[in-house]
């Protein structure tokens, strides 16, 4: 044995282990400080942070004593991955989506992305997407045997496949080398329309492929119908587990066997900005579906095949910029949590069709991840991390409770089709709409640091997408109706609706409480006006004045300033003309003073709404 000379790098080992126990006792002091007087358990909950599904993060994670077994990255339950190599060497599968339906202007923005880093295409064919006649045109120039085609026709599935399948035999593409997705997904077109399409074609042309395409799927289970009606994730997971056994018990009845079913099928999710619950999301439906898989009697072939799509939900239409950093977080999300091909939104997709700048923006995030940051250098980068490992496993557990639900109501067609699908995700998104409103869940640069002056992005109208099945939810909805709202009234008469900001005392006193003032009414189109920096009771009334506010003011200050001065300035806005005086603070203060209260955690689309009514703001 080679003994080592001590180097002077010692790693605290003459020092004991610390106990959970001993890490709660100091948490304990530090909460009593603060006022919270919590022993135990109760000092950790503290801390911790309710999630959707029912799940907690919690302050400090440690070893568990009993962990489920992730198994080998490329094996079963395939947590860790599909492929023992995960995306390495390469990184995942960039693919790119174009919405637009003239094939000489899609043909050229698919040959700048493929030219640029993009490794596969998703094209929206038929409906209001590309004629399907004119995909021959859009693709023309393409190596397909280089570049999987993956498609979205909605009811023309059948159509779009044949004709993507008739493209490669006209150019000779061999059997062995084409690589694409046709799309077919019945139940989510139903999702999305309410329109119930039969199984039986997407059987046939399933049967059709196994037979002599091996690099080919015909069936999507996408999950984003359920996502973007504003589903959490282990709703999500659990509908697309659904979904998959639905096409699974079609396929096998119709003469496929078992494993050449579950090679018929790709699973698409959304990535989000919470980048661990994405991680866990993408590991958790690898570990369900291979649960389904073994359950069927295949569990080697129980390896999903994954397509991360970065959030609509999640996008914003104002401060549109703050999207790449969204989708940023999204697409290392979902790299790291192992999804096989990536789609990253260009930031302006909410706007309508994308430019290609913002297409450009779009491929280089995964490029910068892959290429510079090395990510797909590392085989389930998460693995191991016991906040990861337990967040999988808890989500893994509560979708599946889901998924059993919506199986003992029938399945997923009987549950689209008898309203519980759209019950529970409307129950769901009311939840969430309420953080949203008393912005519990910021949205930066909508709810949080809005920008009333910036200059709206002009796109080219994109193709309406499918409706009359369930809705389309965005977390800016509530906030976006409020700034129409101000925008038409800038458009009709010059200026915004203004409120005055009557600060009392030095900058130190009112600074925290006038800025947070500020946020809350320009999320609402509503101008703050702060001019001058502080007011008193001989002062407020020309300041309010010269304003040009609409008959509101908020006083902003520290607790002590509105004791002393809160009812002699409100005494004053008022007789100048404001008809309500708001105090930022604690609802109570000054209570003879004021009339309404804006505070952390109000409801703060109701306030505003009240606020662009009493201005006679028009809806």
């Amino acid at each position: 044995m080679t003994v080592l000379p001590d180097d002077g790098l010692s790693l605290a080992a003459e020092f004991p282990d610390a106990t959970h126990e001993q890490w709660q006792r100091l948490v304990e002091g530090v909460l009593r400080k603060s006022g919270k007087d919590v022993s135990g358990e109760a000092a950790e909950d503290a801390l911790s942070t309710k999630l959707q599904d029912g799940l907690t993060t919690r302050p400090l994670y440690t070893a568990p004593e009993t962990a489920p077994d992730t198994g080998f990255p490329g094996f079963a339950p395939f947590v860790r991955g599909g492929s023992p190599a995960g995306n390495s060497p390469a990184g995942w599968d960039v693919r790119q989506r174009h919405l637009g339906t003239d094939p000489v202007r899609v043909n050229e923005a698919i040959l700048a992305d493929l030219e640029n880093g993009v490794t596969s295409l998703w094209l929206s064919v038929g409906g209001s997407g590309l004629p399907v006649e004119a995909l021959p045109r859009a693709l023309d120039g393409v190596y397909l045997d280089l570049a999987p085609v993956s498609l979205d026709a909605g009811a023309e599935y059948a159509e779009a496949a044949r004709a993507l399948l008739r493209l490669y035999a006209e150019r000779e593409v061999p059997a062995g080398a084409a690589r694409a997705s046709l799309g077919a997904d019945p139940l989510g077109h139903e999702a999305r329309t309410g329109t119930a399409l039969d199984l039986a074609e997407a059987v046939e042309l399933a049967k059709t492929v196994a037979a002599g395409h091996p690099g080919i799927r015909t069936l999507t289970v996408d999950a984003l119908p359920y996502h973007e009606a504003g589903g959490s994730a282990a709703e999500e997971l659990g509908l697309s587990l659904a979904t998959g056994v639905a096409y699974l018990r079609a396929l096998t009845d119709g003469g496929l066997g078992l494993e050449a079913a579950l090679s018929q099928l790709e699973f698409r999710y959304a990535a989000t900005a919470d980048q661990f619950l994405t991680i866990a999301k993408f590991r958790a439906a690898r570990r369900l579906w291979a649960r389904i898989a073994q359950v069927c009697g295949a569990p080697e072939a129980g390896a999903q095949r994954q397509h991360a799509v970065t959030s609509p939900v999640m996008m914003t239409r104002r401060d549109p910029w703050v999207n790449m950093l969204r989708t940023t977080v999204a697409c290392m999300a979902a790299g790291v949590g192992g999804a096989d091909a990536v789609t990253v939104l260009p930031f302006d997709h909410e706007l309508g069709l994308p430019d290609a700048f913002a297409r450009r923006i779009a491929r280089n995030t995964s490029t910068i991840l892959v290429e510079e940051s090395h990510l797909a250098r590392v085989v389930d980068p998460a693995g191991g991390s016991y906040y990861v490992e337990q967040l999988t496993d808890e989500l893994a557990h509560a979708a599946w409770e889901f998924f059993q639900t919506v199986e003992r109501a029938g399945g997923q067609a009987a549950a689209l089709r008898s309203g519980m699908v759209a019950e529970r995700l409307a129950a769901t998104w009311a939840e969430r709409a309420q953080k949203l409103a008393k912005r519990r869940e910021p949205v930066t640069g909508v709810s949080e640091f809005p920008l009333l002056a910036e200059k709206p992005l002009e796109r080219e109208p994109a193709p309406a997408p499918p409706t009359g099945g369930l809705p389309r939810v965005r977390r800016d909805e509530a906030y976006e109706a409020l700034r129409a709202r101000s925008d038409a009234h800038l458009a009709a008469t010059g200026a915004r609706p203004r409120i005055f900001l009557a600060a009392l005392g030095p900058a130190s006193a009112h600074t925290a409480r006038a800025t947070f003032a500020a946020n809350l009414f320009q999320a609402g189109g509503v101008e703050p006006v702060h001019d001058p920096v502080s007011v008193t009771d001989r002062t407020a009334a020309e300041a309010y004045a010269a304003s040009g506010a609409d008959g509101m003011a908020v006083l902003c200050s520290s607790d002590a300033l509105y004791e002393e001065q809160a009812e002699a300035v409100a005494a004053a806005l008022r007789a100048a003309g404001a008809t309500t005086v708001f105090l930022a603070g604690k609802p109570g203060t000054a209570a003879d003073a004021v009339d309404e209260y804006v505070f952390a955690g109000c409801d703060a689309v109701a306030v505003l709404s009240s606020v662009l009514d009493r201005m006679g703001v028009a809806l």
